[in-house]
C-alpha cells in the first residue's frame, strides 16, 4: 500500500497530534494484516472442507443418480420385458380367446345338429316301425290268403300291438286304436277248419268201395230184412206165449223152424227186389263199369281235398257237386253207408264256402298316415 507524506512545511497544526496516533497505527497494522491471513486461510480451510465435501456429496450423489438410473435402466427394461410378455399374454388370451369363441360356436352348431340328429333318429325309428309293421301285415294277409285262416293275420296285429307299446310314442296311438279294432273284427270273423274237412273227405274216400249200387242186387248187411225181423219176433212170442204149454220137444221143434223159415224168407226175398229208380241209367251201368265209377268217385273226393288244401274253393265245390250227384245217382241212398258218405260230402261243401278274411283297412291307413307325418 502506497501511502503518501505531508510535509512538515506545509502540514497542519493538527500533524503534531496525529503523528502518535499514527504511529500507533503502523505498529499495529501487521497484526490486522496477520489476522486477515488467519481469518482467509480458515476461511480457505473452511471453504476447501466445503467443497470436498461438496464433492464427495455431488460424487455421492453422482454415485446414487448413476445407482437410481442404473436400476431405472433395469426397471425399465424389466417393465418393458414385462409389458412385451403382457402384450404376448394378451395376445395369447386373444387368440385363446378367439379359438374359444369359435369352439362355443362349433359347438352351439354341433349341439343343434344333434339334436336335429336325435330327432331325426327318433324319426327315422318311428318311420322303420310303421314300415315294418306295414309289411308284417301285408305278408300276414298274404299267408291269410294262402292258408285260408285268420290266425297269421291276428298273430300279426297282437305283435304288431305289443311292439307299438313297448315303443310308447304317442303319435302312434292312433295307430294301435286302429289295429286294436282291426283285431277284433278279425277275430270275429269265423274260419275253414281245414284239417277237419280234409279228414271227412277221406273217410268218405275210405268208404267209397263199401258203398252198395243200385245195379247190383246187393243184401244189406246194416240191418236185417224187415220180414224177416218181423216173422223171427213173431215166432219168438209164439213160443214165449206157447212155453208154459208147450213141452221142450215141441219148444225145440218151433225154434227149428223159425230158423228154417227165416232162412227161407231170406232166399226168398233176394231173388226178388222192389227198387224206386228215379235215374234208369243208374241200371244200365255194366257190372265191370263199377270200378271205373268208383274210381271216378274217388279222384273227384281227392280233386276236391288237394283244392281245399290249394284254398280254391270253388274248384273244390264243383267237385263236390258232381260226387254228391254220382252218389245220389248210382248208388243205394237207403244204405246207411251211403248216407254217412253223402252227409260227409254235404258237410264238406256246406263248410268249404269261401269266407272272405277281413283286410286290416283301419291299420293300414293309420300306418300310412303316420308314415306320412300326419
Amino acid at each position: 500500500m502506497n501511502e503518501t507524506a505531508t510535509p512538515p512545511e506545509i502540514a497542519a497544526p493538527g500533524a503534531a497530534a496525529a503523528a502518535p496516533e499514527a504511529a500507533v497505527a503502523r505498529e499495529l497494522k501487521p497484526q490486522y494484516v496477520w489476522a486477515a491471513f488467519a481469518v482467509m486461510g480458515v476461511l480457505c480451510i473452511v471453504s476447501l472442507v466445503l467443497v470436498w465435501q461438496t464433492q464427495q456429496r455431488l460424487h455421492a450423489l453422482e454415485q446414487e443418480l448413476v445407482r437410481r438410473e442404473q436400476e431405472t435402466q433395469d426397471k425399465s427394461s424389466e417393465a418393458q420385458r414385462l409389458a412385451k410378455q403382457a402384450q404376448e399374454g394378451a395376445a395369447q388370451t386373444a387368440a385363446k380367446l378367439a379359438l374359444l369363441d369359435a369352439r362355443v360356436a362349433e359347438v352351439a352348431v354341433q349341439r343343434v345338429q344333434i339334436e336335429e340328429l336325435i330327432q331325426s333318429l327318433s324319426r327315422s325309428r318311428d318311420e322303420n316301425l310303421v314300415v315294418d309293421i306295414d309289411a308284417a301285415l301285408r305278408v300276414a294277409m298274404q299267408q291269410s290268403a294262402l292258408t285260408g285262416s285268420a290266425e297269421p293275420l291276428i298273430a300279426t296285429l297282437k305283435q304288431a300291438d305289443e311292439r307299438l307299446a313297448r315303443h310308447n310314442q304317442p303319435r302312434l296311438e292312433g295307430v294301435r286304436r286302429a289295429i286294436a279294432r282291426d283285431l277284433d273284427r278279425v277275430k270275429a270273423m269265423g274260419a275253414i277248419d281245414i284239417p277237419a274237412l280234409t279228414i271227412k273227405l277221406d273217410e268218405a274216400v275210405r268208404m267209397v268201395d263199401e258203398l252198395p249200387l243200385l245195379s247190383q242186387a246187393e243184401l244189406r248187411k246194416d240191418a236185417p230184412p224187415p220180414a224177416a225181423a218181423g216173422a223171427a219176433s213173431a215166432v219168438q212170442r209164439g213160443a214165449a206165449a206157447s212155453e208154459p204149454a208147450m213141452p221142450a220137444w215141441m219148444k225145440h221143434l218151433a225154434e227149428g223152424w223159425g230158423v228154417v223159415a227165416n232162412r227161407v224168407w231170406s232166399e226168398a226175398k233176394s231173388l226178388v227186389r222192389v227198387t224206386r229208380i228215379e235215374h234208369p241209367e243208374a241200371m244200365l251201368l255194366a257190372p265191370e263199369q263199377a270200378y271205373f265209377l268208383r274210381e271216378n268217385l274217388k279222384l273227384r273226393l281227392l280233386n276236391a281235398r288237394l283244392a281245399l288244401l290249394a284254398r280254391q274253393f270253388d274248384t273244390a265245390q264243383s267237385d263236390l257237386q258232381v260226387a254228391q250227384s254220382m252218389l245220389d245217382r248210382y248208388f243205394d241212398r237207403s244204405s246207411r253207408r251211403t248216407q254217412l258218405a253223402a252227409e260227409l260230402v254235404r258237410q264238406v261243401a256246406t263248410q268249404s264256402r269261401q269266407i272272405g278274411l277281413p283286410r286290416p283297412d283301419n291299420a293300414l291307413a293309420a300306418l300310412s298316415a303316420a308314415a306320412a307325418g300326419r
